[in-house]
């Protein structure tokens, strides 16, 4: 934060109402109205909620500057982000509401960080997260019927968003911490939340559609990585071991079984297929809270703390890349990207511990279960 003390002025700090000092300067360097703090812990204690501002700035700049949106950026790959449509604000009334979808700012999330105990669900919670899951199962099969040649993401969203209003939901990722769309897609390069936008779907591109909705107080979430026209070998071979990974972890989710062993399933998988495991991004606790413990990383080694019950419900969803693991991320503060450009596919479904074994609240009713890809091959 930098000083204001030269000016001679005194103005209010935007965290706690008191006289402020301090401005911020990513405000400054993108030209925004200037934002004031006390000190540097307060700057520290509001950064989650105040860093929404940059992100809506970028937004705004990638509708008016089309492709060349962050000059001077360094792609790691071929994907360029492209124009997108403003953020979608016509919910009905009716509809329930996260509480973050209007200033973005998941404060029930927040109110529970540190608390790190997974809670066991019951018999009310569990059929809410039933219904949820269903729900965000129909939506993606919605979203998977539009992926071909030459379709938009943009179409995409559009559709995802009409389906969840159609069941009445309400699209979870929409406004959470800022994130301006309905679903991600991510493409070819793109690990995970990628922002929808105009770029038309190629023949050969693989595209990962995270749905999550909300519906009577739950989210129900989940993900499946399409092929899209002819994909070649290698990217099939990579969708189809990310999948692979993930059907293996489930079979250790039962009463008993630690969270940490997951990633050690699913790594020592992927290891035989040459490929690579995500780290920055992980498996979640899921019900009222869209994100809440237990944190479920997909590698070996790893610290998860927690032993499964029954009651309990969480994500699994491994993404894994064709390269190096490592990631990068766009200036839109949203877009994570491999660091050396090369694919990255995901799987995801909402799990419910059982007292026998896990119930996969967000699986497919038709073919058998199987992912979409898995429909033509």
């Amino acid at each position: 934060v930098v000083s204001t003390q030269s000016t001679g002025m005194i103005d209010i700090c935007e965290g706690c109402g008191k006289g402020a000092t301090l401005q911020c300067p990513t405000c400054k360097k993108l030209g925004l109205p200037p934002s004031h703090f006390c000190n540097q812990a307060c700057f520290k204690t509001n950064w989650s909620s105040h860093k929404l501002k940059h992100k809506q700035t970028a937004v705004m700049e990638s509708i008016t500057n089309g492709r060349n949106m962050y000059p001077g950026y360094s792609y790691t790959g071929p994907l360029r982000p492209y124009p997108r449509a403003p953020r979608r604000t016509d919910i009905p009334s009716h509809i329930g509401k996260p509480d973050y979808w209007e200033d973005g700012k998941p404060i029930s999330e927040i109110e529970s960080r540190g608390i790190g105990q997974i809670r066991v669900l019951n018999t009310e919670e569990i059929d809410g997260m039933r219904v949820a899951g269903r729900l965000g199962r129909e939506v993606l099969d919605v979203a998977a019927k539009m992926v071909k040649v030459g379709v938009t993401c943009q179409e995409i969203d559009d559709a995802v968003f009409e389906a969840c209003m159609k069941r009445d939901c309400y699209p979870s990722p929409l406004n959470y911490r800022g994130f301006p769309k309905s679903c991600c897609t991510s493409v070819n390069e793109v690990i995970c939340h990628g922002i929808p936008d105009t770029r038309p779907l190629q023949d050969g591109d693989i595209l990962n559609i995270d749905i999550t909705v909300y519906k009577n107080g739950y989210h129900g979430d989940l993900n499946e990585t399409f092929l899209v026209g002819n994909v070649d070998e290698a990217g099939r071979k990579l969708v189809e071991a990310s999948y692979e990974s993930l059907r293996r972890a489930i079979e250790q989710v039962k009463p008993g079984a630690k969270y940490r062993d997951i990633g050690g399933v699913i790594q020592k998988y992927i290891n035989t297929c040459g490929l690579s495991v995500v780290r920055s991004y992980c498996g979640h606790g899921i019900n009222q809270l869209f994100h809440t413990a237990p944190s479920v990383p997909h590698y070996a080694k790893n610290k998860a703390v927690g032993i499964m019950k029954p009651g309990h419900c969480f994500t699994i969803e491994p993404m894994i890349n064709e390269g190096v693991w490592r990631d990068n991320l766009w200036p839109d503060d949203w877009t994570a990207v491999t660091s050396d450009g090369k694919r990255s596919s995901q799987f995801e479904h909402t799990l419910l511990v059982t007292e026998t074994g896990v119930e996969i609240l967000t699986a497919r009713q038709d073919n058998g279960g199987q992912p979409h890809f898995m429909d033509n091959l």
